[in-house]
């Protein structure tokens, strides 16, 4: 059985149904990522909140182009990608954030977690995606890059030596 090919001619190039799909996976992750981010630099407190308050807005940026580069992606290869907040609440693969304030600890905890998460959906569909369009797998590679080495940073956070 063959991978599915994109469409090409020489004035545009079309994506499969299955590598549009996987990139709205990724983008409605990244999108989630971002604003969990900001739910969770506005409303961590304790001990050591300036400092993760800073890294919350680092890990937003991150997330915020990485979500950018993959809906323009999504349009060079001729699809439509869907931010729309209904579209993220309904088919986000992250876990949701919990309200209220939380602690510098349990921010940590539940960050990492969540950017643990998106990195996830990359890597899920990353083989189908280098499958049908290299290119296109290496924004993939990218994002995984950049996000595990926030995650790395957060999670410092919470670990003593």
């Amino acid at each position: 059985m063959t991978a599915p090919t994109m469409k090409r001619n020489t004035a545009r190039v079309e994506a499969s149904d299955k590598l549009r799909a996987h990139l709205q996976r990724v983008l409605v992750a990244l999108v989630d990522l971002h604003v969990q981010g900001k739910q969770a630099h506005w409303n961590v407190t304790g001990r050591g909140f300036r400092d993760l308050h800073l890294q919350l807005d680092e890990l937003v940026d991150v997330a915020r182009e990485h979500s950018d580069t993959v809906a323009e992606r999504l349009r060079a290869l001729q699809a439509v990608p869907d931010g729309r907040t209904e579209t993220v609440a309904t088919t986000t693969d992250l876990s949701p954030y919990p309200g209220g304030l939380v602690s510098v600890g349990d921010t940590v905890d539940a960050i990492v977690e969540r950017v643990a998460q998106t990195v996830e959906v990359a890597r899920a569909v990353h083989d189908d995606v280098d499958a049908e369009d290299p290119t296109t797998a290496d924004l993939l590679h990218e994002i995984i890059t950049d996000l595990e080495k926030q995650a790395w940073m957060i999670s410092s956070e919470n670990t003593e030596v």
